[in-house]
C-alpha cells in the first residue's frame, strides 16, 4: 500500500511539473510568473526568425492608439512581440484578415507582411512592443 501510494505521489507530481509551464518554480515564491505566449510562429502563422548581425539592438515602445485611431499600413523586417496593458487592438492585414488582441494578451508581429493596427473601441489601446532588430537599421517602415 505504502508503495503505491508514493508511487501515485510521484506520479502527480511529474504531471504537475510538466502542466506548470508558467515558470512559477524559477522565481522564490511570492514571484509571480507566468506566460504570456508561447509561440514560434507570428500572428499569422509565419515562422519567427532571428536576425543574424554583429550588430544586434532590441527596442522597446510603448505605444498608445486613441480611441477611432489607427496605426497606418507598415510593416516590420525584423521579429516584434506585443502585449496589450488596456483596450482593443485590431491588427488588420491586407488580405483582409484580421485578429484582435485584449488586454493581458500578447503576440509576435507579423514579419515583412504590411498591417495596420485600429482601436475600434472607445478607450486607447495601450501596449508595450519589442523589437529585436540591427543597429543602424529599422524595426518599422511605412507603407
Amino acid at each position: 500500500m505504502r508503495i503505491i501510494l508514493l508511487s501515485l505521489i510521484g506520479v502527480f507530481t511529474a504531471f504537475t511539473a510538466l502542466a506548470a509551464d508558467d515558470h512559477s518554480n524559477v522565481y522564490k515564491k511570492d514571484v509571480a510568473a507566468n506566460v504570456v505566449f508561447k509561440t514560434s510562429t507570428t500572428a499569422n502563422g509565419q515562422p519567427i526568425h532571428y536576425n543574424h548581425t554583429d550588430e544586434p539592438e532590441a527596442t522597446m515602445l510603448q505605444v498608445e492608439i486613441p480611441a477611432g485611431k489607427e496605426t497606418g499600413w507598415h510593416q516590420h523586417p525584423v521579429s516584434g512581440y506585443a502585449y496589450i496593458l488596456s483596450g482593443q487592438l485590431t491588427v488588420q492585414l491586407k488580405d483582409g484578415s484580421s485578429s484582435t488582441f485584449g488586454p493581458g494578451q500578447g503576440f509576435a508581429e507579423v514579419i515583412s507582411t504590411a498591417h495596420n493596427g485600429k482601436n475600434l473601441g472607445t478607450e486607447p489601446v495601450k501596449l508595450v512592443v519589442v523589437f529585436t532588430g540591427t543597429k543602424y537599421q529599422p524595426f518599422t517602415i511605412k507603407e
